[in-house]
């Protein structure tokens, strides 16, 4: 039999020290690091309240047609999938904007002004383990819906810089462009869906050297050859969408284009246009994108902190005409972020233990609820014979407790404050009669 301490044993039969481990790819979140991400999601979520959408909850897994190929979301292969009783195949949900699709089509399906949905949840992709990504995230989100103007997708962008903003980052770069323009590229180029599928992979590499390779024993006309090869440097400012405006002729690239230039002139009245990159060269892994797309980078991730675009095909599938444009930042992501540039949070863990004899429990309970009644996060604790004060001294100053009152009587309270450990004496009455500062 294994001990842990002198009471306390260990049972054989149940306990195995692997079990304490939890599978690749997902990870236990506690203490400070969990108030930060609460902080930061509550952060993250007044922005987007502020631009008047209204919270939904879907379910975490979905039927497995809701996710497939032909809706153009994560590949099969990555996602979670089980049975269940009736057979069905089920689907840990690997991205939210399917299930805000299907939602819309169902409690919205008459509606044909603006639907403004903002949700909160965890996606579970199940992608290769060498990479060390995460394989379940949460995400803060929106989508808004019927809009399918240039002014909504400059709002979304411009909600993403400013929720970024108040969360803290402060170096940070939008990269924006728009799922046509390569398709008209590739229509004029008369690529077959095999040939699309291995150049948008290399360009999403920023691979131009294998792009040329790719695409040398390709029968493409030259003008077109040439632009396909240099999209991977045609990156940064909105003079990329001048020179592309000045060789292309397909008319879905040049539509892709004017549809770039007139979001950017909308971004600049938001102020916005130092934190946006164009970013002809920009392919998505999800298949629904049919506009505008966009990603946002800072340092300390290599994987981007935000992404969104525009999904104008994607509620039809589910019965609904119409068209929308979404965001999804990724919180575990810009939490490493900003702790690898040692950007602070802001958040309050901290509780205030009463600490009491036994005797005199009713008087300890009056009082921590008169301190949670003003507001203050109370822990309460009975004090042991076997230990003294320091003891639990010592126990706060490893824990969040930044004050303990230690109730003796039941007239005198010991005040003590655990970051300088000064100690002062307050009257239980004073406590059960008048408010007390957190």
């Amino acid at each position: 039999m294994l001990y842990l301490k002198e009471d306390h044993k260990v049972n054989e039969k149940f306990y195995h020290p692997e079990l304490l481990q939890t599978p690749e790819g997902v990870r236990d979140i506690y203490g400070d690091e969990y108030a930060m991400k609460q902080s930061l999601l509550s952060t993250i979520n007044d922005v987007i309240k502020s631009y008047g959408y209204h919270n939904i909850q879907t379910p975490s897994f979905e039927f497995f047609d809701i996710f497939n190929k032909e809706r153009g979301t994560v590949a099969p292969n990555e996602m979670y999938k089980f049975f269940d009783r009736n057979n069905n195949t089920l689907v840990l949900r690997p991205d939210i904007t399917p299930s805000i699709a299907r939602s819309v089509a169902k409690y919205y399906e008459h509606e044909e002004f603006q639907v403004r949905l903002s949700y909160t949840g965890n996606t579970f992709i199940n992608n290769n383990s060498y990479q060390g990504k995460l394989k379940e995230v949460t995400q803060a989100g929106a989508e808004l819906i019927n809009d399918d103007t240039s002014d909504a997708d400059a709002e979304m962008i411009a909600m993403t810089v400013e929720a970024l903003l108040k969360a803290g980052l402060g170096e940070f770069q939008i990269d924006v462009g728009h799922a046509e323009f390569f398709n008209g590229l590739a229509e004029a180029a008369n690529l077959n869906p095999i040939q699309i599928k291995e150049i948008k992979i290399l360009l999403d590499n920023k691979n131009e050297f294998a792009i040329e390779q790719y695409i040398a024993d390709i029968d493409i006309p030259e003008e077109i050859s040439k632009m396909i090869i240099k999209l991977p440097e045609m990156f940064g400012n909105i003079e990329h969408i001048n020179y592309a405006l000045e060789h292309v002729t397909n008319k879905r690239a040049l539509a892709a284009l004017d549809r770039l230039s007139k979001l950017y002139t909308i971004i600049d009245g938001y102020g916005f246009t130092d934190y946006v990159n164009v970013d002809l060269g920009m392919v998505s892994k999800f298949d629904y994108y049919t506009g505008i797309v966009f990603r946002a980078y800072t340092y300390g991730t290599g994987e981007p902190v935000a992404t969104g675009g525009r999904y104008d095909k994607l509620l039809s599938q589910f019965g609904k005409d119409g068209s929308a444009i979404g965001v999804a930042i990724g919180i575990d992501q810009l939490m490493l972020a900003m702790q690898r540039q040692k950007i602070d949070i802001n958040y309050d863990n901290s509780v205030i233990m009463v600490l009491y004899m036994p005797d005199i429990r009713k008087t300890a309970i009056n009082v921590a609820a008169k301190l949670r009644d003003n507001g203050c996060a109370i822990q309460m604790m009975r004090k042991s014979s076997r230990n003294d004060l320091s003891k639990y001294i010592e126990y706060a100053k490893r824990s969040n407790v930044s004050e303990i009152y230690f109730i003796e009587g039941d007239t005198n309270i010991y005040k003590i404050n655990i970051s300088s450990d000064n100690s002062t004496i307050v009257g239980a009455d004073d406590i059960l009669k008048r408010s007390i500062d957190k």
